[in-house]
């Protein structure tokens, strides 16, 4: 407790230094300066905050118990009573400082890239493909982020065989991060005339969107192919060679992009999904080597792991990592994924906390 109280004490320092130098003419001159020091005062005014509230806690349970002793009668289990409930949110509030002060994943700032890509059940599964799309974009608008489309391979009327588009925004990785899996629709199709339940799956992937400084493309690796599109696209499908296959020799990855008219922009496109899945499978290597982080995963996030349950009949979706059961499907699939996101990131908190404590022990 003590080296917890001493370490808030330092932050409480900085983050006075921070405040002061954002009102110092040099920091202001210097835009890049400020926009660092900006962020990390914002970062530390809720630790601040609540470390005012919980020193303020501990001095009201002191002062309580204080007046007790100069009391006496009902006045002192009065006071004694309050003592008791000021330490009660002392103890909350230290419980919130040890999560507040958990090492940030280096990620959770990050824009990403989502490819979404219908599973097993036929036009079903496009269907819910496209549901899901529809979610995470609907979802992105109530966290004020932007989405823009790369890459959208259509299936019947509101599917999708496959959909990759990128999210911006303040936190967008923290936030999707727990959503990669096999997402599972149970439900009655339209189409079937007897009433029977069907199963069927969409798999979702979420890759931190990579910048230059983290992922190192040698253009050498690279092998890039353009062939005429085929899809929906303009006067130029068909006509000219604007698709593009870039191959990632060394790892054998390989993405296509023939969405837009220009050879240049479907390049572009595709180099930002190779950066992405490029980063994702070096963070998967490290994580490999790391038991600290593997223990504190929810789940693979791999494809392949099944990690949701959508069953309309019941109005309940069930998140099979948590044992989360909520029964808000048409408000969730609407976007508003706020309860289940709070949960995975609150069990997320929850893991770390015990692999520190395991460490610290």
């Amino acid at each position: 407790m003590d080296n917890l109280l001493t370490r808030l004490e330092e932050l409480v320092r900085t983050h006075a230094e921070l405040e002061s130098d954002l009102a110092d003419p040099e920091v202001l001159g210097d835009q890049k300066r400020y926009r660092e020091t900006a962020k990390r005062h914002a970062e530390l005014t809720e630790v601040v905050r609540t470390y005012n509230a919980y020193v303020e806690a501990t001095g009201d349970a002191e002062a309580a118990r204080e007046l007790a002793k100069e009391t006496e009668g009902e006045e002192r289990e009065s006071l004694r009573a309050e003592a008791e409930l000021s330490d009660a949110t002392a103890a909350r509030l230290v419980e919130e400082l040890r999560v507040l002060l958990l090492p940030r994943d280096p990620l959770d700032d990050k824009d990403v890239i989502v490819e979404v890509r219908a599973g097993a059940g036929g036009d079903e599964a496009g269907l819910f493909a496209g549901e899901l799309y529809r979610m995470y974009t609907r979802y992105a608008e109530r966290r004020g982020w932007k989405t823009e489309v790369l890459s959208m391979s259509e299936q019947g009327i509101g599917g999708v065989k496959e959909v990759t588009f990128q999210v911006t925004g303040d936190h967008v990785y923290s936030g999707l991060k727990h959503e990669s899996g096999v997402h599972r629709v149970q439900r009655v199709p339209q189409t079937e005339s007897s009433g029977r339940i069907h199963t069927s799956t969409a798999s979702v992937a979420v890759m931190p969107a990579a910048e230059d400084v983290d992922v190192d493309v040698d253009p050498n690796d690279l092998k890039v192919d353009v062939y005429r599109s085929s899809g929906p696209g303009g006067q130029s499908v068909n006509t000219t060679d604007s698709a593009v296959r870039i191959t990632h020799v060394p790892t054998g990855l390989i993405v296509a992009m023939q969405d837009e008219k220009s050879q240049l922009q479907n390049k572009e496109k595709a180099l930002r999904v190779l950066r992405a899945r490029l980063l994702q499978a070096e963070q998967e290597r490290q994580a490999q080597e790391r038991a600290d982080v593997r223990a504190s995963q929810i789940g693979s996030g791999d494809r392949s792991e099944k990690i949701r349950t959508y069953n309309f009949p019941q109005t309940r979706v069930t998140d099979h990592r948590i044992n989360l059961t909520v029964h808000n499907l048409d408000d969730l699939i609407s976007g508003d994924l706020d309860e289940m996101v709070a949960a995975l990131v609150s069990e997320e908190q929850r893991r770390r906390l015990e692999v520190l404590s395991e460490q610290s022990g």
